[in-house]
């Protein structure tokens, strides 16, 4: 393997362990005393709440990483100017293709859910999920 990859395997890997602790520290600092007591009813209640954060942080997660999509092709459709031998056009055009996809991934699971679950169902965005038909 390259250094390179190995390096962004290692980041990533630090990223998700720091997302799994301050996930579960969050988790922890909020539980109630009922979610303490053991029922597994409140386990679940607990655990379909936290999927309206969840949702945000993947919106979230979508809109950002779209935009840096869409500035690292800026930058390598200038790169490809100036040098068209080391930087191929195809990199900066996939680039800008995966950003806007990101970019519009939000709206494309809203249409997909009301597609598959019919208009009853409800989207989470900025304010979260507030209602959840069926559970």
């Amino acid at each position: 393997m390259s250094t390179r990859f190995t390096s962004f395997i290692k980041a990533f890997a630090f990223l998700l362990v720091g997302l799994v602790c301050l996930t579960g520290a969050a988790y922890a600092a909020g539980s109630s005393a009922s979610a303490i007591s053991g029922s597994v009813a409140s386990l679940a209640n607990n655990v379909k709440s936290s999927f309206g954060a969840l949702a945000q942080l993947i919106t979230a997660g979508a809109y950002v990483a779209g935009f840096a999509f869409v500035l690292v092709a800026i930058f390598k459709f200038k790169q490809h100017k100036d040098n068209p031998t080391n930087i191929t056009i195809g990199t900066p055009i996939a680039m800008l293709f995966i950003g806007a996809a990101m970019i519009f991934l939000p709206s494309i699971i809203s249409t997909t859910g009301k597609t598959v679950f019919g208009s009853s169902g409800t989207v989470g965005g900025v304010s979260g999920i507030s209602t959840i038909s069926g559970l």
